[in-house]
């Protein structure tokens, strides 16, 4: 099982370019998981304690505002799901609900994050992919934006 996590880490987007201690060190803080349909993974507000990375399915990403569900984003296998675990007050700033069954590589922030800072140079390059996961849902919410709001003269 332990190879099979470890390949499983190694193949997602998440970990390209991390050398293979940083795959030794995340592995005890990697569990894969299988979400059914409807699961909740984590609420805004909640403490944020975990991660995960999509291996297949889709999870998205909500906000509860003017008394209903507001869907802001839908990630797919090859993301990284939160974020907050990084980031005091670990507090989630979204719902993420499972939209079909998915398999999650789910990791352990608490433990993650203490690793990051007894390592500081593992922490820099788990930092670095997690960042990249940000900008690249940031250029995907731009472009959204311009689609709805470019052709606006």
């Amino acid at each position: 099982m332990t190879a099979t996590l470890r390949a499983a880490l190694a193949a997602h987007p998440f970990c390209r370019g991390l050398p293979p201690d940083d795959l030794d060190r995340l592995l005890p803080h990697a569990t894969v998981r299988a979400q059914p349909e409807g699961a909740r993974l984590c609420s805004a507000g909640a403490e944020a304690r975990h991660a995960w990375l999509i291996l297949d399915g889709r999870i998205g990403l909500e906000l509860f505002a003017a008394g209903s569900r507001v869907p802001l984003e839908t990630a797919e296998a090859g993301e990284l799901v939160g974020w907050s675990w990084l980031f005091p007050p670990y507090h989630w700033h979204f719902d993420a609900v499972a939209l079909a069954p998915t398999r999650v590589i789910e990791l352990d922030g608490e433990a993650l994050r203490l690793a990051c800072e007894a390592e500081p140079a593992f922490g820099y390059r788990i930092m670095k992919a997690a960042l990249m996961q940000a900008q690249q849902r940031l250029e995907r919410s731009r472009l959204q934006a311009l689609n709805l709001y470019g052709s606006m003269d």
